[in-house]
């Protein structure tokens, strides 16, 4: 792989509003964007303006009614070949996502490819939207079930995977035949805006994707949400933003879906391939630096092989080099910010203080940048913070469990439900996970899971809907049903 010039691909990179197919200045003084790594400015972005967000939705309302009439092949061929785009660019684009999140370089090449997969995934799903015919039970009748495109959308997008997670919503919207208005994260904009600017290359028509950049993201989103021109809401991010959204978002009754924290259970039965949970949980804990909702929160182990397991995955964490992703054989990088770092050491000093015990790490990195080293706790229980909150950091807490009762009963004792992980070679016991764990999404003696063609998504504080797979495309389509009369009455 030939990584591009930091400097040259920063200068490609656009850092305007996007309304209307027009690149255009944000009415505010732009913002920037900074390396989590250094701290230091890697450029400045457009701030749009309450008013400039209406004028985005302006432009999706208009550019509405022609795409919907826009026959689905073509819409198809539009994101196979933002995909194909994105595939030549792929290092460019892992690279600035590198730059602007921190992630080393070979988990950003491993989001270009799954972001990618999203618009490869939902071309073949645009030309697959079916209703159905067929005469009525009583014969007075023949009945029509037809899907139709929602409208307008607002997505708003996390920080943590800036590809991906606008891949995830953009292009079943394009799918789908509705226009939208996309607000990235204001700590990661650039990887939405080189995207866009993939798609503009790949033949989208103007208004129909619109991008604003903001600091001011109350402010810009909840004019859009409460305009009753919009029809759907699509959020990543933190329950308690989402919340707030679902509340706005009953004004006009719009139809939304929200994918929001996690608290995952990795559960290690007593029967478990010891080595496979390792590999499994130091995927699902220490991927992205453990910034992801999906990521390993409550590692809950089997009394009789908690010392084993413990010091096997800190025999691994050991080894793991800390340092900017863009260096060669980095595992860890920075956090996105500062806070961040605060809200991990916070939860660390807590468990330390309360009886849990330090194995690997347990400190911040004096110096530039948002670093906090890999750490592996024990002795945690669930009356420490950091068993009931979302760590979103590169810290594995080890709790133990007796037997699969109070396995199931400490796994569920969260008021969240996105993803759970479960080791253990009993195929019935496994079987009694998948119908017992409180959760959307759960692995099954792996330990990573997520994949377009499946339906991504959480139950109770998680999350209502789900993005990726055919139900994807469903969540920015309509049911009508039309009634005819009877051709043999």
């Amino acid at each position: 792989m030939t990584y591009p010039n930091e400097a040259e691909l920063l200068a490609k990179v656009p850092t305007q509003l996007f309304i209307g197919g027009e690149w255009v200045d944000g009415d505010e003084p732009a913002f920037a964007v900074n390396d989590p790594a250094t701290g230091e400015e890697l450029t400045k972005v457009a701030n749009a303006t309450p008013e400039q967000g209406i004028k985005a939705l302006d432009a999706a309302v208009a550019a509405q009614d022609d795409f919907a009439k826009m026959p689905a092949r073509q819409r198809a061929e539009i994101l196979r070949k933002a995909w194909e785009i994105l595939m030549e660019h792929r290092d460019e684009m892992a690279m600035l996502m590198t730059l602007e999140m921190g992630k080393p370089l070979a988990e950003a090449q491993g989001e270009v490819n799954y972001g990618g997969e999203f618009l490869r995934w939902f071309a073949e799903e645009a030309v697959r939207v079916n209703g159905r015919y067929g005469q009525t039970p009583e014969g007075n009748g023949q009945m029509i079930v037809s899907k139709h495109p929602v409208g307008p959308c607002f997505l708003i997008t996390p920080w943590n995977f800036p590809l991906a997670m606008a891949t995830r919503k953009i292009a079943p919207a394009i799918a789908a035949g509705c226009t939208c208005v996309v607000k990235p994260a204001s700590l990661t904009p650039l990887t939405t805006l080189f995207m866009v600017k993939i798609l503009e290359e790949a033949g989208l028509p103007k208004g129909v994707v619109n991008v604003v950049t903001t600091r001011n993201t109350g402010g810009v989103s909840s004019p859009i949400i409460a305009d009753r021109r919009l029809r759907k809401l699509s959020f990543t991010g933190s329950t308690g933003v989402g919340q707030k959204l679902m509340q706005e978002a009953t004004q006009n009754v719009l139809r939304t879906s929200m994918e929001l924290g996690g608290n995952a259970p990795f559960v290690v039965f007593e029967d478990a391939d010891l080595d496979k949970a390792v590999d499994g949980v130091i995927a699902a804990k220490f991927r992205n630096i453990g910034q992801a909702c999906t990521a390993a929160n409550r590692v809950l182990v089997h009394e009789s092989i908690a010392d084993e397991f413990t010091q096997k995955v800190a025999d691994v964490v050991k080894g793991y080099k800390l340092g900017r992703g863009t260096e060669e054989g980095v595992t860890i990088g920075p956090l996105v910010e500062q806070k961040a770092v605060d809200k991990v050491a916070e939860l660390v000093d807590d468990a330390v203080a309360n009886g849990a015990e330090l194995v690997v790490g347990g400190k911040r990195v004096e110096g530039p940048g948002s670093f906090y080293e890999a750490t592996v706790l024990k002795n945690v229980t669930p009356e420490h913070k950091i068993f009931n909150e979302e760590i979103f950091g590169p810290v594995l807490p080890v709790v133990t469990f007796k037997d699969e009762d109070e396995a199931v009963r400490l796994a569920n004792d969260t008021e969240y439900g996105l993803m759970s992980y479960v080791f253990t070679e009993d195929f019935k016991r496994g079987q009694r996970m998948i119908d017992l764990l409180e959760t959307g999404m759960m692995g099954l003696n792996v330990g990573i899971l997520s994949n377009a063609a499946a339906p991504f998504g959480g139950v109770k504080m998680s999350g209502i809907g789900r993005e990726g797979s055919h139900e994807g495309i469903e969540e920015y389509l309509y049911t009508k049903y039309t009634m005819t009369p009877s051709p043999f009455a």
